[in-house]
């Protein structure tokens, strides 16, 4: 297992529906996760300038039914670069959340197994795409990746 690359495990948790919220952060700091909460996109918004992390799970509707996109939105602008994943109890049938950002689609209701597996997943795969990202840069002479180099 790879859990020693995880240095302090931090996870952003946003839901406006609080037993869901104090459900999932209980399970989550049960199983050594050090868990931040927010009730809100625009709190989670807020979170996200102030603090690390290196995942941010967002229920999808919230304030609006874009919410957790937004929220989505937020953590790929930070430098940090979280990974994430978005809850939500109704599944999009096509693959929007991908396009908007979600690396990870978490169904509620979810089990508690099933909810730790797909984590960990999640933080081993989004660890070796930041370290290939980083050796990619090293690697080349400005510092920037093929596909950034593309991009520019």
């Amino acid at each position: 297992m790879r859990r020693e690359v995880f240095m302090n495990r931090r996870i952003l948790l946003v839901d406006d529906d609080v037993a869901v919220l104090l459900t999932l952060k209980a399970v989550l700091e049960l199983n050594q996760f050090e868990v931040q909460t927010a009730g809100s996109a625009a709190e989670a918004v807020q979170k996200l300038g102030s603090g690390e992390y290196e995942m941010v799970i967002t229920d999808s509707r919230m304030e609006t039914d874009d919410a957790g996109f937004h929220v989505i939105r937020a953590a790929r602008q930070q430098a940090y670069s979280p990974a994430t994943a978005l809850l939500t109890a109704y599944p999009p049938r096509n693959l929007d959340w991908k396009h908007n950002g979600a690396q990870s689609l978490l169904v509620k209701p979810i089990g508690t197994q099933d909810l730790l597996r797909q984590i960990e997943a999640l933080l081993v795969q989004h660890q070796d795409e930041k370290q290939s990202r980083e050796l990619a840069r090293s690697t080349h002479p400005d510092g920037l990746s093929k596909q950034e180099q593309k991009a520019s």
